[in-house]
């Protein structure tokens, strides 16, 4: 699965516009709705806001934005992190997922103008893609 020329047009223009704050936004849910994720963070103060919160909302923001400059080499670009994942922090793959869900969702709820059917389309196929880059090292 690769992205079309117009989709990386989409998630490169929107990109510039989202800020660090929609991270934790979209981590604080996920935090809160999925209990199973709790179970890597058991540290982590998870209330809006945190200090902690934050720290990571801003390092899957890197991460995010790293696949972004490397729209056409995403798995280069987080190789690295899915190892980390799968081989020292064993996170379960399908939390991937749920983050992607939450971010599109993030993506959607603070930038309604931008996101048209073909935005929510690329979003969708561009966090897909992250997804099973950092899921690959688990095969």
């Amino acid at each position: 699965m690769s992205l079309t020329k117009s989709e990386r047009t989409i998630i490169m223009s929107m990109w510039s516009k989202i800020s660090t704050q929609a991270i934790p936004l979209a981590l604080r849910p996920r935090s809160a709705n999925y209990s199973q994720t709790k179970t890597y963070f058991p540290h982590f103060d998870l209330h809006p806001g945190s200090a902690q919160l934050r720290v990571h909302g801003s390092r899957v923001l890197a991460a995010v934005g790293d696949a972004v400059k490397s729209i056409d080499n995403i798995a280069g670009a987080l190789s690295k992190l899915s190892e980390l994942h799968a081989y020292v922090l064993r996170v379960d793959p399908v939390n991937f997922k749920l983050l992607s869900h939450c971010l599109l969702v993030t993506v959607a709820s603070h930038f309604p103008a931008d996101f048209t059917a073909d935005a929510h389309a690329a979003w969708d196929k561009f966090l897909s893609i992250v997804s099973n880059v950092l899921t690959k090292k688990y095969r």
